[in-house]
């Protein structure tokens, strides 16, 4: 993620085309072998090792400096495999990245790797753009290996009994609240609020002297945080295949009310569209008590916060819940097989455990695997900063982000009704009803 850019759009239209990828220089042949010695092998030749570029795309999301340290990965990786250089290549925000992938991908130019939202995996389907990564897995040792990765962040990764994707950059929506403010209006500091009415009276009693008692943002945002209340009631927006969505239903109707009626009636986060960079910076300048946000913002939080602050489950209403967020590693079907399991040494390297806890360290998303919480590492970091733990441990209520073939549109359509909610235009109701025709139209070739 980067410093505080939506991730809203997903492959949508593009204006200019990315450049390829550098060919690979052709293998040396070995000289041939004496008439009485065996044949060699090609595995035993003694070639040199053919040199592959790969280029990869990254986005960032979050607040602080993450290129360095995508760039000193990758080059930890080259040291490692002294014939596969990776260079990785800033695309911006996850809607950059997908409209400079898309460009590449329908140039036949695609990059090698990319780590896409994992959201986008119909829209890449649709557009025949990744490979199925199961043999590499199997290589791996199968459904071993991917036991190891959290079964939230797999839900977006599988579709039809295949993997396409690993979970790299992941996340849940946390909440995160200012100690201080909860010490001066009477709540205790070491506890958030645990339910939808204790999160309102919270906010009246933190809403004072300037300062916003909650902000969630909406700005490329709105569909992810309605999802939140749509799992806290009970059901997810839609079904795993990607074809149908749920969004007029009572349960999604009354969570977009009780978000609405924060700000219209109850006065205690701001009405209208609230920017998703604009959160954080009010969370930390002291202009709003408590935030909805991603996890992928722990540790710009912990850096900058000069006040104590706390991260918590967000409230429930039925149950706790919240949509997995964040980015995958995709690899690329219109590449050399070389550059494949090359990129899949790539993928498997910056997701290996101990640097899953460092990644997790460095940025404060969810390290991806359950053994980088057995690490002395993780263990030693969480001891001396136990939120680390809260988004690992949200991740029991959480679910797959909203994913739908034609991606894109579906999200606008739901994200511009809601906006519509928040500024007074249409009733939660209204609002919702008009998105489900939307989506169904959207979503009506995928269903014949």
């Amino acid at each position: 993620m980067r410093a505080f850019a939506p991730k809203m759009m997903s492959l949508a239209l593009c204006l200019s085309v990315v450049a390829g990828c550098a060919k690979p220089e052709p293998v040396q042949t070995p000289a041939a072998a004496p008439a009485a010695a065996p044949a060699a092998s090609a595995a035993t030749a003694p070639s040199k090792e053919e040199k592959i570029d790969l280029t990869f795309y990254y986005p960032i999301a979050v607040g602080g400096p993450l290129t360095a340290t995508i760039e000193g990965m990758a080059q930890e990786f080259t040291k490692q495999h002294p014939n596969i250089t990776v260079k990785p290549v800033y695309t911006g925000s996850y809607a950059d990245t997908a409209v400079k992938t898309q460009a590449g991908v329908q140039a036949k130019t695609p990059p090698d790797i990319a780590v896409l939202q994992s959201t986008e995996l119909f829209s890449l389907l649709d557009m025949n753009a990744i490979v199925p990564l199961d043999e590499f897995i199997a290589q791996e040792g199968g459904d071993k290996y991917l036991s190891d990765f959290y079964p939230a962040f797999m839900a977006n990764s599988q579709t039809g009994g295949k993997t396409y994707s690993i979970p790299f950059q992941r996340s849940t929506i946390v909440l995160y609240y200012n100690k201080e403010k909860f010490k001066a209006a009477g709540l205790d500091p070491n506890r958030g609020p645990q339910t939808w009415d204790e999160m309102k009276d919270y906010a009246k009693k933190l809403t004072k002297d300037g300062t916003w008692g909650l902000e969630i943002p909406v700005s490329g945002y709105a569909y992810w945080m309605l999802q939140t209340f749509a799992l806290q009631n009970g059901k997810n927006l839609m079904t795993e295949d990607g074809k149908k969505v749920m969004f007029d239903t009572p349960e999604n109707i009354e969570g977009l009310q009780y978000w609405s009626d924060l700000a219209k009636k109850d006065k205690v986060i701001p009405e209208g569209v609230t920017e998703w960079g604009t959160v954080p910076s009010d969370f930390l300048e002291g202009k709003t008590a408590m935030m909805y946000h991603t996890t992928g913002n722990l540790t710009n939080v912990r850096k900058n916060a000069k006040f104590e602050f706390g991260v918590s489950f967000l409230p429930k209403n039925k149950s706790f819940g919240s949509p997995t967020g964040g980015g995958n590693f995709y690899i690329f079907k219109d590449i050399d097989k070389k550059k494949q399991e090359a990129a899949w040494k790539f993928v498997k390297f910056m997701t290996e455990t101990e640097r899953a806890a460092q990644w997790s360290i460095d940025t404060g998303y969810v390290a991806v695997k359950k053994s980088a919480y057995e690490t002395e590492t993780m263990k030693k970091y969480a001891a001396e900063f136990p939120a680390a733990l809260v988004a690992r441990d949200q991740l029991q209520y959480a679910a797959a982000e909203l994913s739908t073939h034609n991606n894109g549109k579906v999200m606008k359509v739901l994200s511009d009704q809601v906006q519509a909610v928040l500024t007074g235009s249409l009733s939660p109701a209204d609002a919702l009803k008009k998105a489900q025709e939307e989506a169904d139209k959207a979503l009506a070739a995928f269903n014949k």
